[in-house]
């Protein structure tokens, strides 16, 4: 049996400013702050991350502030100053390959043209870190960029939001039962066409 797996460093993605508020690329900052609200605890930005950070009793939530593609250098610098292990560390990021509101927990992997994902990867110097990914849902006929820096559209908020939740489920899952077990529960099968 596995044991608990304890992560000390939620890492929710996305970029810093209002204009990329509410976007699809910014579903880890949403998640992000489910969990910080259900822990109680407040963002405060760190100039040493350039991250929002929230302080919850053990287990830090950070926003990097950094824009998507360097998220690394936050990550990977709060990280080693904690000499956190990378088992530690869970990043929660959108996925446009995913249908809205689908979850995928991994233990490790590629970063799958996620560009956050990749600069934490490198900056870590390994594939080896959990992640959650978010479906946001593939682009209809646009560029991707322009998809993932646009914002949902009202008719997807109830999904949104519940994503949101059953995401901030996932993570509260496998910190408790650990990652293999969250898997098994939270991981659903697409839907074929």
């Amino acid at each position: 049996m596995e044991q608990s797996a304890v992560f000390r460093l939620v890492a929710g993605l996305g970029n810093p400013g209002r204009e990329y508020a509410g976007t699809r690329h910014n579903v880890g900052f949403l998640v992000a702050d489910e969990l910080a609200r259900r822990s109680a605890c407040a963002f405060s930005f760190n100039t040493k991350w350039n991250s929002q950070v929230a302080d919850c009793g053990g287990r830090a939530i950070l926003k990097p502030q950094t824009f998507m593609n360097l998220s690394g250098e936050a990550v990977a610098g709060y990280a080693r100053y904690y000499k956190l292990q990378r088992e530690e560390i869970m990043v929660v990021l959108d996925d446009a390959s995913l249908p809205l509101g689908l979850l995928r927990l991994r233990k490790s992997g590629t970063a799958g043209g996620h560009n956050g994902l990749e600069s934490i990867l490198i900056h870590l110097g390994s594939e080896a870190v959990p992640r959650l990914r978010v479906g946001i849902g593939a682009p209809d006929g646009r560029a991707l960029h322009d998809h993932v820096l646009g914002k949902f559209d009202e008719s997807e908020l109830p999904a949104l939001q519940d994503a949101v939740t059953r995401a901030a489920d996932a993570f509260e899952f496998a910190n408790a039962r650990g990652i293999e077990a969250a898997m098994n529960q939270f991981n659903q099968k697409q839907q074929e066409p």
